[in-house]
């Protein structure tokens, strides 16, 4: 945590926690390791990860300040200002409607699939694909993204993002960006699903200086970025009880940790699970009764 190669708390805790889980396993008799070691070494194994010499989790959100998910007033705040301004844009017969609406889709589109910003700047039409599952949502119940993270030189890792049914508004937004908005730019041969007024595929950096701008004029705070959604993401599908496994897969992480870094729940989501909980081992008496102290 200190010096010139500096590890975030979060990876230092999990190092932590590699080699207590390993002196753990050295330490347990049923394998025969401390017998061993005595034989091989001459020493007896103990447990050198104690709470005095690892990292603690002190806090209950230990990404960076400046990515902590929106709150679901925060998300409702963001998007009914874009609803509003692409409205507004439309009915005064300004220039920029189009842009407007392709601004606030890209961005539903990046919470209801939890995208990181170059992953929703990269989509091609070709990307929007069925859910055989859901045959309603035509080619909108999913999304393939080509150019994910990397990994350690790697090429990006490809993944299929499924719609959930708590987004599937994005759904009808979706198909009003490529049905009807997007021909409206005279696309031709290009496939780019993100097209600006000169028929060029969106940026990342343009990106990011249209959601600060958005988020400025919705009154939201500054330390909200693009990248804040894809936490948004994570953390609500977890309220709303999917595996952590299957969120996991959504958005394409290689280790379960990871996304328990974006996870913040809402007090009131962690009220409910322990009403929840007393129910389930108490009864309905006891949850009614503290709710009659409020």
């Amino acid at each position: 945590m200190s010096g010139n190669n500096r590890k975030a708390p979060s990876t230092i805790r999990g190092y932590h926690m590699t080699l207590r889980l390993f002196c753990d396993y050295l330490l347990d008799g049923r394998y025969g390791w401390i017998s061993q070691c005595e034989q091989r070494f001459e020493r007896i194994p103990s447990q050198v990860c104690h709470d005095f010499n690892t990292a603690a989790h002190l806090v209950e959100y230990e990404g960076k300040p400046a990515r902590r998910p929106f709150t679901y007033d925060e998300v409702e705040t963001l998007f009914a200002f874009l609803a509003d301004r692409v409205d507004i844009i439309a009915r005064s017969g300004r220039k920029g409607a189009l842009a407007a609406l392709r601004d606030a889709q890209m961005i539903k589109t990046a919470y209801a699939f939890g995208l990181r910003r170059r992953e929703l700047c990269y989509l091609d039409v070709a990307d929007l694909r069925p859910n055989p599952r859901m045959p309603a949502w035509g080619t909108f119940g999913a999304v393939h993204v080509r150019y994910a993270k990397s990994s350690r030189g790697s090429a990006p890792r490809r993944r299929t993002v499924l719609a959930v049914p708590e987004f599937d508004w994005v759904i009808d937004g979706l198909r009003q960006w490529v049905d009807q908005a997007r021909p409206l730019l005279s696309p031709g041969s290009r496939q780019e699903l993100w097209l600006t007024e000169r028929r060029q595929r969106v940026a990342t950096k343009q990106m990011d200086k249209r959601f600060a701008y958005l988020r400025a004029q919705a009154g939201l705070p500054q330390d909200l970025t693009l990248h804040c959604l894809r936490h948004s993401y994570v953390t609500h599908l977890i309220e709303f009880g999917y595996p952590e496994r299957f969120v996991t897969e959504q958005v394409g992480h290689s280790y379960a940790s990871t996304t328990a870094i974006y996870t913040s729940v809402s007090n009131d989501f962690k009220t409910k699970t322990l009403q929840a909980a007393l129910r389930r081992v108490y009864g309905s008496a006891t949850t009614e009764g503290s709710q009659d102290e409020h």
